[in-house]
């Protein structure tokens, strides 16, 4: 059976993360280098999706898209109303 393709990476953690993990890995019959490539791969999506959409305000912003602070206000002000008028 091949080996699969990787790098080893060694990381520094506090050892309240590392027993949380450990509990986890044995609760789950998983390896705590599963559960750090899962979490990891988890927080690069996120991470890369945050700044797409920071890509893409900045590119709204760039294009003129934007509200005056009052236009925001007026936007709150009439949110609370409608929410006040719900309840």
């Amino acid at each position: 059976m091949a080996k699969p393709e990787g790098r080893v990476v060694t990381a520094n953690l506090p050892l309240d993360l590392v027993e949380r993990m450990d509990v986890i890995a044995e609760r789950m019959e998983r390896t705590k280098s599963w559960i750090v490539k899962e979490a990891l791969t988890e927080w690069l999506a996120d991470e890369e999706r945050r700044h797409q959409l920071t890509l893409e305000a900045l590119r709204e912003i760039d294009e003129g898209h934007v509200l005056s602070h009052e236009q925001v206000l007026e936007y709150v002000a009439l949110k609370k109303a409608q929410a006040r008028a719900k309840s």
